[in-house]
């Protein structure tokens, strides 16, 4: 699955695939996402609850934009 002619680091590699990479969400797709949070719902996988992601503010909101 991976090129790597003879290089016996993966790291060192770069890894091709078939898709094209898709660029992150803008800020304003964030913020309709994080708007569209629903309250009193089950935890998922992050066992974030969408509570603290809507009383974060801007401020939170747009540092875990740069993480996106």
């Amino acid at each position: 699955m991976l090129d790597v002619h003879g290089v016996n680091d993966v790291r060192q590699t770069e890894i091709r695939t078939a898709e094209p990479l898709m660029p992150g969400p803008s800020a304003f797709e964030f913020e309709m996402a994080i708007e569209s949070l629903k309250r009193h719902k089950s935890l998922r996988i992050d066992q974030v609850p969408p509570e603290l992601i809507k009383a974060g503010g801007r401020t939170f909101h747009s540092e875990i934009h740069k993480l996106a």
